[in-house]
């Protein structure tokens, strides 16, 4: 299934966190925070200003950025756990 996010959203694929501590203790399902980081999948067309000009979105696919930890709504595309944000509440990429 392919999602095209409207407007100003981005769909993002959070990034795997490490199942174990580096004493090589695993953590339980119920102890792991939620990653603030993610894969850019898909990305809208931009945000719509009042005067009608569009402004394009500084993120593209492939970009990892960083997100709060509440924002966004999550969503399920081909069973695989997806958040989609606006791209106000990105709050920088990562560079490598």
């Amino acid at each position: 299934m392919n999602v095209r996010p409207l407007g100003d959203r981005i769909l993002i694929k959070r990034v795997e966190e490490v199942e174990k501590t580096r004493g090589g203790l695993f953590i339980p399902d119920s102890a792991k925070e939620r990653p603030l980081e993610g894969n850019v999948i898909a990305v809208g067309s931009g945000k719509r200003l009042e005067d009608g000009t569009l402004v394009k979105l500084d993120v593209k696919v492939g970009d990892v950025i960083l997100f709060g930890k509440y924002t966004g709504t999550e969503i399920k595309v081909d069973g695989i756990d997806h958040v989609i944000v606006r791209e106000d509440e990105v709050l920088g990429i990562i560079e490598k």
